[in-house]
């Protein structure tokens, strides 16, 4: 979300250099915008560096493939940016992902329980795509009329790589309430190619308002769509290839949203060790979870079956691994929430100092903060220091699985202490609120027809010990770590390295490219079990307690 990355990797998948370029972002209320211009410069920009880094030549750059935030993007016929924003600035053309301006559209396309709507859980969430699109036409007419091609952001990096705007399966089927079962028994990831996009259901966008979008063709919204990594026109045109740094004609793979890049990067980093000798490659997968732990947390888990869970997206068929159905769950605020309690502390400058004089970061001076305190008052394990302090951490909503936008945080056992000690407690007990969140999200999904029984975890949050031990111990699952930890980068290198024809396909590549690094187990103190189980129960009557405040509050007001 705040800057562009790119990465460079081998054949089997080892990261050889990798830069970031940082890019804009305009926040005002519920309303949060950045830029596409801004953003290709960015990743031009990142794309230079990291061959410069890895001191890589053009010439041996074999495919790229992109991955991006389901953000909005809006272009005009010449592709020139359509503002998105109250201020009519031009540039600010992008609703980022986490927007939610569109809350009330959201609720209005859910109460018409349309048949599309159960292939995302049973409901849209205010920051997929149909709400937002509601929005712009309803707040924002001159910017809806002028606007010819409204895209996700990683489908627009192509398509201003390529100049082709072949959608990919991926975005259209999470984000947009494509169909991509409509595909299904006719075409196979094999026969790579654009496929003509028969899977809109053109009475729900008629039926919620919307139904100009699937006029001509659906060529605002998108005529054709292919599986994730098929090789999209004639590669990188003239230009992008110059402001790129790389050679014209250079394949270019059909994207994924970031989170799904992430999965395509961990999903198959499974040690032999951990690996079931009685399972199939294919049932073997399906009983792996993928956290795609950043700003947010995405939970990726696939079927070969259809499993329709209430509160949880999908099913979303070849949405991450073509021919697969995919199950995504979701926490909307996790490294963002964890951000959100330190930085609003009064300790937090102190801290901050503390951690730069050790050269350390504020994190793992809170680790090690934890362990001292543990070490003091003699407690059996490090988790029972956080017995008093009890955290729901929906502050930006309950994506999954209560599917509750209106849901607010709550934080039990608060006192008058302002001290860095406390503080390392809230962040504990912050860390296991959402870890209590993502077990409520795995029994969900078992409950439902999965079998997950083996985490695996990628992105920035993952590099946190104690988040991920917290994680293992509370879900009483083993929690792989990838070798490399660019996974989201290394998922986008699969797309360019199946799309330049390396790989047959996608799982073929994984196989290849993806490798296992440490594997985390829970403990095996039946006394953290136990206490966990307790502090499970009261995280869930957290939310049952906030709704019932909500109905004698909406009494009260009537």
């Amino acid at each position: 979300t705040g800057s562009a990355r790119a990465g460079i990797f081998d054949e089997k998948g080892k990261l050889l250099g990798s830069a970031s370029s940082p890019i804009q972002i305009w926040k005002e209320k519920d309303c949060i915008e950045q830029s596409s211009t801004d953003i290709w410069l960015a990743v031009c920009t990142a794309v230079k560096s990291a061959c410069s880094l890895a001191n890589v030549a053009a010439e041996d750059v074999a495919g790229l493939g992109f991955a991006a935030t389901c953000s909005l993007v809006a272009v005009d016929a010449d592709g020139s940016p359509v503002s998105v924003s109250w201020s009519a600035d031009a540039r600010r053309n992008i609703i980022v992902w986490m927007d939610h301006r569109a809350v009330d559209q959201a609720d209005r396309i859910n109460a018409r329980n349309s048949p599309v709507l159960q292939y995302c859980g049973g409901g849209v969430s205010p920051e997929m795509q149909a709400p937002k699109l509601l929005w712009v036409k309803e707040n924002l007419q001159e910017s809806w009329s002028m606007a010819c091609r409204w895209m996700d952001l990683s489908d627009w990096l192509a398509y201003r790589a390529t100049g082709d705007d072949t959608r990919s399966l991926c975005t259209t089927v999470c984000k947009w309430t494509y169909l991509g079962h409509a595909h299904m028994g006719q075409w196979r990831e094999l026969d790579s190619r654009d496929m003509e996009a028969c899977g809109w259901d053109e009475v729900f966008w008629e039926e919620i308002g919307l139904g100009d979008l699937v006029e001509g063709n659906r060529a605002k919204i998108g005529r054709s769509v292919a599986f994730p990594g098929h090789a999209l026109g004639s590669g990188l045109t003239p230009t992008s290839a110059k402001e790129l740094g790389l050679l014209p004609g250079t394949p270019v793979g059909t994207s994924l949203i970031d989170a799904h890049a992430g999965g395509v990067g961990v999903m198959e980093s499974v040690p032999e060790a951990e690996s079931k000798a009685d399972l199939s490659d294919e049932e073997a997968i399906c009983r792996r979870m993928v956290l795609v732990c950043g700003t947010s947390t995405c939970h990726m888990a696939v079927s070969k079956n259809k499993l329709f869970i209430p509160g949880v997206w999908g099913p979303f068929w070849s949405a991450m691994i073509p021919e697969y159905w995919l199950t995504e769950g979701g926490q909307s605020a996790t490294g963002a929430l964890l951000d959100y309690i330190v930085e609003n502390h009064a300790a937090a400058p102190l801290l901050a100092n503390h951690a730069a004089s050790q050269s350390v970061s504020i994190f793992e001076l809170l680790n090690k903060i934890l362990l001292s305190m543990a070490h003091e008052q003699n407690i059996p394990f490090l988790s029972a220091l956080s017995q008093d302090t009890h955290v729901l951490p929906d502050f930006h909503g309950n994506r999954s699985p209560v599917a509750d936008p209106k849901s607010k945080g709550v934080i039990c056992g608060l006192t008058l202490d302002t001290s860095e000690k406390y503080l390392a407690l809230l962040y504990l007990a912050t860390i296991q609120g959402i870890a209590y969140g993502t077990r409520h999200i795995v029994e969900h999904c078992n409950a439902h027809g999965h079998k997950i029984d083996t985490l695996l975890a990628c992105g920035g949050l993952a590099k946190n010990s104690l988040y991920i031990q917290e994680h293992a111990d509370i879900i009483g699952c083993p929690i792989i770590l990838p070798r490399e930890n660019e996974s989201v980068l290394l998922g986008a290198s699969v797309l360019g390295a199946v799309a330049a024809k390396k790989f047959s396909g996608i799982h073929d590549a994984m196989k290849s490219m993806n490798a296992a690094g440490k594997v985390v187990h829970p403990s095996s103190d039946p006394r953290v079990k136990k206490y966990h189980d307790a502090k499970y129960k009261i995280f869930r009557s957290l939310y049952e307690q906030q709704l019932s405040h909500r109905s004698t509050m909406a009494q009260a007001l009537q």
